[in-house]
């Protein structure tokens, strides 16, 4: 036995959980940036007061929502088991990061702000992906592939709403919407579990929470 491998282990685990509170604090600092340009492309607002109040409510709801993307594919890559998989997360994570800055930048744009309890769904996602990891890959990449098919349907919603004039925010969500459609992609193809339909209809029941408070707080 190599006694210098508990050493090394023990010292990987630290480094992995240095990188995790970095994470967390780019995420809730407002310090994470984007390494690819937004797809806004302008950065007009819309034209009516009340649309550009919406428009900052929506935002807002998707800033939160990358806010938990990033705690949760930190709280996954942290005990993922096979290497590949920890390196897909973090793949996901990082094109995640960029939603994360892009909306916060067309927040800015639009006069509104973030949402003061972002570090609450910050450690309540961290601590789901965590659970998930834990209970083996498979598991973990079911639940990611589950999550970003309902983020790809709450997106859809948004875009709904959005008014037309407001392309620049439609930009931004036209193209998350098709990251976390890949991402979704990506999980089942790496052998995501199917989740049991009450873990999934919690999912739906806590993400309604975080986007009904998150809207107005």
């Amino acid at each position: 036995m190599n006694p210098e491998r508990p050493a090394r282990s023990l010292a990987g685990l630290v480094d992995s959980l240095l990188v995790a509170a970095d994470e967390a604090l780019r995420a809730l600092s407002g310090a994470a940036t984007a390494a690819r340009p937004s797809p806004a492309t302008e950065r007009t607002v819309p034209s009516r007061v009340e649309d550009r109040e919406l428009s900052g409510r929506l935002m807002r709801v998707n800033h939160t929502g990358e806010v938990c993307a990033q705690a949760l594919y930190s709280g996954q890559a942290l005990v993922a088991r096979d290497p590949s998989i920890r390196r897909a997360l973090q793949l996901a994570a990082g094109e995640e990061r960029d939603h994360l800055a892009w909306c916060r930048d067309r927040i800015d744009q639009l006069g509104s702000r973030t949402s003061l309890l972002d570090p609450l769904w910050y450690a309540g996602s961290f601590a789901w992906g965590v659970a998930s990891g834990l209970a083996g890959d498979r598991w973990s990449l079911g639940f990611l592939a589950e999550t970003e098919h309902q983020v790809e349907r709450h997106l859809e919603s948004h875009l709904e709403r959005l008014a037309h004039d407001d392309t620049p925010s439609r930009a931004i969500v036209l193209q998350m919407r098709e990251d976390e459609a890949r991402h979704g992609a990506t999980g089942r193809a790496l052998g995501g579990a199917e989740l049991p339909e009450s873990v999934k209809a919690a999912m739906r029941a806590a993400s309604r929470v975080m986007t009904g408070t998150t809207y107005w707080i």
